[in-house]
C-alpha cells in the first residue's frame, strides 16, 4: 500500500501529539499557567479521521478541569480544536460544576473558550459566596461561555438557589456575579415564571 507524504505527515503528526500526550502527567511539576494538561488511561489514533480517542481522561487549564470516561478530538493541536467527551461528563470552574452525559469543548488560540452540554441530564450548580446555599440548575442544553463567564440554561431551563425557583425557556447565570438573567430567544413567547418559599416564622 502507498502512502502519500500528506498522509505520512498526518500519522507522524498525530503521533507525535500521542507521545505529548502521554507525556503531560509526567511532566506536571513543570506546568505553566495557560498549559493543557491530559491525564488518560488509555489512547489511540484514528488515522482515517485524524482523531485522537482517550479513555477515562481528565483535561485542565487553569481552573478548568473536565474529566468523562470517552474523549475524541478532532484538532491536531489546542489552536482550533473541538473536543467531545461522553460518558459521566464533569466541567468544573469557578467554584461551578456542569454534569452531562455528552460535551463539546472548543479551544481557540490554545485556550479553553467554550464548554456546551446536552442530554437529559444536563445539570449545573454553583456555591453562592457568603451563603450556605447552592445554585442549581437543569435544562435540555447548558453553554459556559469562559470569556463571558455565563452559564447559558435553554430548553426547558429551570435554576434555583434553595429558597426561590425560576423557570423558562433561557435564563443566564452569571458565574463571577452570582445572578441570573431570565430572557427568552427572538420569536419565543414563553413566559418567565419564578417560585418563592417564604422562610418559616420563628416560634
Amino acid at each position: 500500500m502507498v502512502i502519500s507524504r500528506l498522509d505520512a505527515l498526518r500519522r507522524a503528526t498525530l503521533a507525535a501529539l500521542l507521545l505529548a500526550c502521554a507525556g503531560v502527567a509526567v511532566a506536571q511539576s513543570t506546568v505553566r499557567e495557560g498549559d493543557v494538561t491530559l491525564d488518560a488511561a488509555s489512547s489511540e489514533v484514528d488515522y482515517r479521521n485524524n482523531t485522537l480517542l482517550f479513555r477515562d481522561v481528565t483535561v485542565a487549564q487553569g481552573a478548568i478541569k473536565v474529566s468523562a470516561e470517552n474523549a475524541r478530538a478532532t484538532g491536531l493541536d489546542f489552536a482550533d480544536a473541538k473536543w467531545t467527551f461522553t460518558g459521566r461528563v464533569r466541567i468544573e470552574f469557578d467554584g461551578g460544576v456542569l454534569r452531562s452525559d455528552e460535551a463539546a469543548v472548543s479551544f481557540v488560540r490554545n485556550r479553553i473558550t467554550r464548554a456546551d452540554i446536552r442530554g437529559r441530564q444536563a445539570e449545573f450548580e454553583q456555591v453562592i459566596k457568603d451563603s450556605r446555599t447552592t445554585a442549581r440548575g437543569r435544562a435540555g442544553t447548558i453553554t459556559y461561555d469562559v470569556i463571558s463567564g455565563t452559564v447559558v440554561l435553554a430548553e426547558a431551563a429551570w435554576l434555583s438557589d434553595g429558597r426561590s425557583e425560576i423557570r423558562g425557556e433561557q435564563l443566564v447565570y452569571d458565574v463571577r456575579a452570582q445572578r441570573v438573567q431570565a430572557g427568552k430567544p427572538a420569536g419565543n413567547d414563553e413566559r418567565v415564571r419564578i417560585t418563592i418559599r417564604p422562610k418559616a416564622d420563628t416560634p
